[in-house]
């Protein structure tokens, strides 16, 4: 009996079931499909960067998209390790980021505040992601996540320093 016991544990991802993690998950996914909207917009205001600001930006935006790369991976792995598994066409992406696409060229100087913009958004998304893994009591999430947080906001406080 007890090795059953010890099998349906393993069975239960973690020692969580499924909906245990459900509200975890899909804030996960929430927080991801943001993260790559906000990817690829840092990629292209890196490759269009124009102006006095071109060398520091440039590797600043750099910066910033190494960041959220690996931080893309790390939240679909931790889905994954919930037995789920992040399926994402570009338009469900797009359909449940809030960040949205920059479609018009602009500035080095609304470049910025647009990452100053997606931030928020960013943390607002990362703020669900905590609340649902400490209702759950998953700490390895909410520690996860507010790794995340804590280095978003101080680029948050980087970037807004360049615009003063």
């Amino acid at each position: 009996m007890e090795a059953v016991k010890a099998k349906n544990k393993t069975f239960k991802k973690l020692g969580f079931t499924y909906l245990e993690t459900a509200e975890i998950v899909v804030s996960l996914n929430t927080l991801l499909a943001n993260y790559q909207v906000f990817y690829n917009k840092l990629r292209n205001f890196h490759w269009n960067i124009e102006g006095p600001d071109f060398f520091e930006l440039h590797e600043e935006f750099e910066n910033e998209y190494n960041t959220v790369k690996e931080n893309i991976d790390v939240v679909a792995e931790r889905i994954r390790v919930f037995g789920v598994k992040s399926n994402f066409t570009f338009k469900k992406t797009l359909e449940l980021s809030k960040i949205k696409e920059q479609e018009k060229e602009i500035s080095a100087l609304e470049m910025v505040r647009e990452v100053l913009h997606d931030y928020e958004i960013l943390h607002d998304r990362m703020l669900d992601a905590v609340n649902a893994s400490l209702e759950t009591g998953d700490v390895v999430t909410e520690n996860m996540i507010t790794g995340f947080m804590t280095e978003l906001e101080k680029r948050h406080w980087m970037f807004t320093s360049f615009l003063k």
